[in-house]
């Protein structure tokens, strides 16, 4: 502290990195260490996205509502858009390498009238998607655990053991404890995870799309998957066609998000200004294809299509792609080690991704704590003395995970609910930043690297629509007729939290938060 260097140069002559003077420039010291390459980066935001773990626990839902034809459809869809998301996020990563990310992009470019409102909604919503995104993580993981026990012990039409709630709630609650411990060891260990995770998932998503098919006894036509529609009133209560297709793209809308993750490490990765769009749109681009691969090797593979949810099949009617790999295995083989291995392989894909997102949750309480926007932000900000990691944030976003997860004894629709807040909290994050993009005077946004020029409007605009539209449809009712254990209480869920954080901010909070707090003297580059 108290000591002066220039923006061109650190100690010893050696030229300071792109991403570091940009910080400098925007008011923020280097404190977290700068040792992430765009590869590591890479990893853990395609960590975060995962190729299993937004698709394998709503794939059953979602095929249910309309059939395979909306949903192999609907990964195209939701992948073009999403598309223009993650150019707009990409240009202002590129301008803002910062680890606040999203909440510091919404304060600088809607102004300093709006500024300060702007970085409250975007730090909140994205505080509360991120950390609901690591119960999502916890509960199908455990989801998957437990199909895996069911089928080790003899299925459940051979006496196998099926997890009851208690137990289901001990694996969610394990998971968040062991991903939070995981996180307070220096940030090398994560990133060497991650990489573990992007060769695990590449190699082992390779294995299921290319193997899965070819075991399987039959296989179903292309007519099948490409235009077959089938509506289960009976099942849903769902008889509208549009309604029920609307419902069968959820699985990619809650699959094709969380590339932001690469922004919230750009304090901690060389070239951030470049290597962060990078890692944006390298992580997109690669779930983009591998999903609708192992979509369509799962649907391919579907042997009978009404046995899948029957109560009383092998898997207990509880998770349809374990039945899926059953059927392949055991049609094939007559045993169920090879429906096993591959749900370890998506087990796998859970644990990695709950570890990232978890990462980056830690990030934004930190860095909202930095800026005085948590309360008790003075314990949330410290590091950890040795790793220079944020540990207190771990555990509290840890503890939290875990209260959410509590309602598991007693309620059926926790995942409902739960992704619904993730989704629309993590997703309506970026809507904040990229509509003050989009209204913003263009001089006064300072262009990194990757610049959309002209195009920016359009994309932008685009983007916003988008989101707006995600967020939209994940408060509809999944099922009818609505009761209360099949009511989406997302919207009451939302509507209490943040009623109470626009109450706080209307009472209080205006008063005293102004968004980033700048941490250096830019004038003569004191720190």
């Amino acid at each position: 502290m108290g000591s002066e260097r220039s923006f061109g140069e650190v100690s010893g002559n050696t030229p300071m990195d792109s991403a570091e003077k940009r910080l400098n420039e925007l008011g923020y010291k280097q404190e977290l260490r700068r040792e992430m390459t765009m590869f590591k980066t890479l990893a853990i935001s395609f960590s975060t996205m995962t190729l299993f773990t937004g698709i394998t626990p709503l794939y059953g839902s979602s095929l249910q509502y309309a059939g395979p034809a909306t949903l192999v459809w609907g990964w195209i869809v939701v992948s073009f858009f999403t598309w223009f998301v993650g150019i707009a996020m990409a240009e202002i990563c590129s301008s803002f390498p910062t680890t606040g990310s999203l909440y510091f992009w919404a304060a600088h470019l809607a102004g300093p009238k709006w500024g300060p409102f702007s970085s409250w909604c975007c730090a909140w919503l994205e505080t509360i998607g991120l950390i609901a995104g690591i119960g999502t993580q916890a509960y199908a993981g455990s989801q998957t655990l437990q199909s895996i026990i069911l089928l080790s012990t003899g299925t459940n039409k051979g006496g196998g053991y099926f997890a009851p709630k208690w137990l289901f709630l001990c694996m969610y609650i394990g998971l968040t404890v062991i991903w939070a411990a995981l996180n307070t060891f220096a940030l090398e260990v994560i990133a060497l995870i991650d990489i573990v995770s992007i060769w695990w998932q590449v190699i082992g998503g390779l294995v299921i799309v290319i193997m899965l098919p070819l075991v399987a006894l039959s296989t179903k036509s292309a007519s099948f998957v490409f235009t077959h529609l089938e509506l289960a009133p009976e099942s849903t209560g769902i008889s509208s066609t549009p309604y029920a297709a609307i419902l069968s793209f959820l699985v990619s809308q809650y699959s094709l998000y969380g590339y932001d993750a690469a922004a919230h490490l750009t304090e901690e990765t060389k070239g951030a200004d470049k290597n962060g769009p990078i890692a944006i749109l390298g992580s997109i681009g690669i779930i983009s294809v591998f999903g609708w691969a192992y979509i369509l090797a799962l649907t391919f593979s579907i042997q009978d299509f009404g046995y899948l949810y029957d109560p009383n099949n092998e898997t207990a009617g509880a998770f349809v792609p374990a039945q899926i790999l059953y059927d392949a295995f055991h049609g094939r083989y007559h045993n169920s080690a090879g429906a096993i291995i591959l749900l370890f392989v998506i087990w796998g894909s859970f644990f990695f991704g709950g570890l990232s997102i978890t990462t980056s949750a830690a990030r934004v309480v930190y860095a909202l704590s930095r800026d005085k926007g948590v309360p008790f932000s003075h314990l949330w900000r410290q590091l950890h003395p040795k790793h220079k990691v944020p540990s207190n944030a771990v555990w509290l976003c840890a503890a939290i995970c875990i209260l959410l997860g509590l309602p598991i004894l007693k309620v059926n629709v926790v995942f409902t609910a739960i992704t619904s807040i993730c989704t629309i909290g993590w997703v309506g994050g970026y809507a904040v930043p990229i509509f003050a993009r989009l209204v913003m005077s263009e001089e006064n946004f300072k262009p990194g690297p990757f610049y959309l020029g002209k195009a920016r409007r359009p994309v932008c605009l685009v983007a916003f629509l988008w989101i707006c539209y995600t967020c939209s449809v994940f408060l509809l009712p999944t099922l009818y007729p609505i009761a209360w254990d099949t009511f989406n209480y997302a919207p009451v869920a939302l509507g209490v939290g943040l009623g109470l954080i626009m109450l706080w901010w209307l009472l209080d909070a205006r008063k005293w938060f102004k968004g980033p707090v700048r941490n250096i003297d830019i004038q003569n580059g004191k720190v």
